[in-house]
């Protein structure tokens, strides 16, 4: 029989220890949380929220806060996109697209010709009748677990549309195994904490206090950061990727928009491995005899003897398959031999085994895909596929990718026409506005290249102007260790070399643009950029006209303020 002794015992302990554990739990709490509120009162530290309000020509607005990206980037190399604000009033008959992605969705390496700009275009000519606010907020370096809280941020703007082009970032980016931004190689719960205690004004005093300020150094900051593919920590990042772009969709979809998924078009013809690492049970027998072999290879290929070359190189992968610019020299002797179906896989696999992993490889375009499929309501824009299918022999090259994930114009028009198909589809039945279609067809009347580029003032002195930046990018590592870097600068030294047109007839295009579309503030930074050397007072007023929200500081190209 239980005593009442026995029974008070575990009620005491009970009691005991209840309040103890309450106490060590709250008090910590309620110390951080007094802690965090006299950091706000005293303004230390700033919001971290994807928008703050402000004004656009008076009227209310929601605008790109600068501090956004502090949590994912170290103090001294926060990356932001192109300034944006969404207005607070939506008119009837307004369609809302927000772009989410990386520096190749942002356009690079000038948004303004990127393929949200051919599309707004698309849609403005064949639905005169709709207004169309496309906001892109891609940017250099992020990636999804960037995306997702944009997705969040942006999902109470009454968006009718999302479009993500995402993946080429997962490793480099923000908390990838390969990243020279933030720690890596964690879980996605220690990811998502981390990002939340970097967004407190108390993460963001330890942040300052305990990281030392660095400064941005483009692709070269990753050159020690070599990822093989067979790295478990590959494990980790498609799978922190499919789980944020499955939460990114469904945040999308939650708003009531539509959501395209689209999969991500690398170089493959034209852009060799940045870097590549041998097997690591290689031994050194084995690896001179590789080398020996690579060498005899490469004098085969050189004298234009690719079956035997090919040959040779076949022989050694055989000692080791897992170098990523053998595949590619592979690839290139098999291209050169007319067997483009085997090229066109060696060269794939020159790109997954690429070690330094700038470019989305086949399981992020296959997660891509499946997140499309399997995501009630997402659709899929299958941009690799599209691609291939233009490019020549089904190897996508450098005339739709500058160097491994930048798309040329020709590249930015083809995946504009493909979401344009994608969207004009649908929009017709669920807008009930009929668009402006010369053959009735929406796949056969998408607007032409040529008539897209006179609307965003794509001239030629710009053209020539982004050939001569490229050709900057691809003098620096890693490009310079690439083992067709050669064949790269001659192809855009060429395209930089070109004659430029004559000031007045690009003053010519500015305008009949702008005639065209008086309040597109892009078309006036541009045309402010292109004046400055010619009247810096009409240069000046364009740039004002430029300000993406009212008060937001516009700078010459000599970095004058302009009031």
């Amino acid at each position: 029989m239980t005593t009442s002794a026995e029974i008070e015992k575990p009620v005491r302990g009970w009691r005991f220890w209840v309040p103890r554990i309450a106490t060590s739990v709250f008090v910590p709490v309620l110390l951080l949380g007094i802690a965090e509120g006299a950091l706000r009162l005293f303004g230390v530290g700033f919001p971290t929220d994807l928008t703050v309000p402000c004004t656009v020509q008076g009227r209310p607005a929601s605008c790109y806060n600068l501090f956004f990206p502090a949590p994912f980037f170290p103090p001294g190399m926060i990356k932001t996109p192109q300034a944006y604000a969404i207005p607070a009033e939506k008119p009837q008959g307004t369609f809302r697209i927000f772009v989410l992605g990386e520096s190749a969705a942002m356009g690079d390496p000038d948004p303004a010709y990127g393929f949200s700009r051919y599309l707004e275009v698309m849609l403005r000519e064949r639905f005169p009748s709709m207004k169309f606010e496309v906001v892109n907020t891609g940017s250099v370096a992020v990636n999804s677990h960037v995306l997702l809280p944009i997705a969040k941020g942006l999902a109470n703007e009454r968006p009718d549309l999302f479009i993500i082009y995402s993946g080429n970032n997962e490793v480099v980016g923000p908390y990838g195994p390969g990243t020279a931004l933030t720690s890596s190689g964690m879980s996605l719960p220690v990811i998502r904490t981390s990002i939340f205690i970097r967004s407190t004004r108390i993460g963001q005093f330890l942040t300052k206090v305990g990281t030392q300020k660095r400064e941005w150094g483009g692709m070269e900051m990753f050159l020690d950061k070599q990822v093989p593919a067979r790295s478990p920590l590959m494990q980790h990042a498609y799978e922190n990727f499919e789980s944020n772009l499955r939460d990114t969709v469904a945040i999308a979809r939650s708003s009531g928009a539509r959501v395209i998924v689209a999969t991500v078009a690398t170089n493959l013809k034209d852009c060799a491995p940045f870097a590549s690492l041998h097997r690591e049970d290689l031994g050194q027998d084995a690896l001179r005899s590789w080398s020996a072999l690579v060498q005899q290879g490469s004098d085969l290929e050189n004298g234009r003897s690719y079956a035997e070359a090919l040959k040779t190189y076949l022989s050694a992968a055989e000692i080791d398959g897992q170098y990523a610019e053998l595949e590619f020299r592979i690839a290139r002797c098999l291209w050169m031999l007319g067997d483009y179906r085997a090229a066109r896989e060696h060269f794939l696999r020159a790109r997954d085994l690429d070690t330094l992993r700038f470019r989305a490889d086949s399981k992020i375009n296959d997660i891509n895909r499946s997140v499309a499929s399997s995501s009630s309501g997402a659709e899929l824009v299958d941009a690799d596929e599209i691609f291939a299918k233009e490019s020549p022999n089904g190897i996508v090259g450098s005339d739709l990718v500058y160097e491994h994930v930048h798309l040329t114009p020709e590249g930015n028009y083809l995946l504009a026409r493909a979401m344009f198909v994608q969207i004009a589809s649908k929009l017709a039945k669920e807008t009930g506005q009929a668009p402006s279609l010369q053959g009735g067809d929406v796949r056969s009347d998408v607007p032409s290249q040529v008539e897209c580029e006179q609307l965003l003032a794509f001239t030629s002195h710009d053209r020539l102007r982004i050939a001569r930046e490229m050709l900057q990018r691809l003098q620096k590592p890693p490009f310079t260790n690439q083992l067709n870097h050669s064949d790269q600068v001659l192809r855009l030294t060429i395209k930089a070399g070109a004659p430029d047109e004559s000031p007045n007839e690009t003053v010519a295009e500015y305008q009949w643009a702008i005639r065209k579309k008086p309040d597109d503030r892009i078309l006036h930074y541009n045309y402010g950029i292109f004046l400055f050397d010619y009247d810096r007072a009409a240069a000046a007023e364009q740039l004002r006209m430029a300000r993406p929200w009212d008060g937001f500081p516009v700078f010459a190209p000599d970095g004058t303020p302009i009031k």
